[in-house]
């Protein structure tokens, strides 16, 4: 079976969480995102392996999978994009299993997208986390994410 993620970027810690960039929209990877998005928001439909596709195609963006045993519990997104003042990045939609929480995926996955946002050349990097995600905002800002006083907006159709 050919995996769908490569070596060059492959980060371990204790030993049993592995994090990579995904290369391929695999029915793997496919399965993953529908079991774990649900778990990071209940109003998202479910995604297409085409729409996936486009995402680990493209330029812009990197999804990096975290797996214990050869089993994805966590995922990520990286956005890195150039504005007129700098180069930026936004990391999006992380989720970890339920069944993993608690084991360093959160602070894998985070670890391997500031490093990729760095060799990008990216300034900075962003997120947002609903502050009832306790646990996760403690980790963001353990591993060195600062709190902004900003106000974010949304426009929606």
């Amino acid at each position: 079976m050919t995996s769908s993620l490569t070596k060059g970027y492959s980060k371990t810690l204790m030993t049993s969480v592995v994090v990579e960039p995904v290369v391929a929209a695999s029915d793997d990877v496919v399965a993953a995102c529908h079991r774990l998005i649900p778990q990071l928001s209940s109003s998202s439909n479910p995604i297409t392996k085409s729409e996936l596709a486009k995402i680990v195609d493209g330029d812009a963006t990197v999804l990096f999978a975290a797996r214990i045993d050869g089993e994805i519990v966590g995922l990520l997104t990286l956005a890195v994009f150039r504005i007129p003042t700098a180069v930026r990045a936004w990391i999006e939609d992380v989720v970890v299993d339920e069944r993993a929480r608690g084991k360093g995926v959160g602070e894998a996955l985070n670890h391997a997208a500031l490093a990729e946002a760095k060799r990008r050349g990216a300034k900075t990097v962003d997120l947002t986390s609903r502050p009832s995600r306790e646990a996760a905002n403690r980790l963001y800002q353990r591993i060195g994410f600062n709190r902004r006083d900003t106000n974010v907006y949304r426009y929606e159709w």
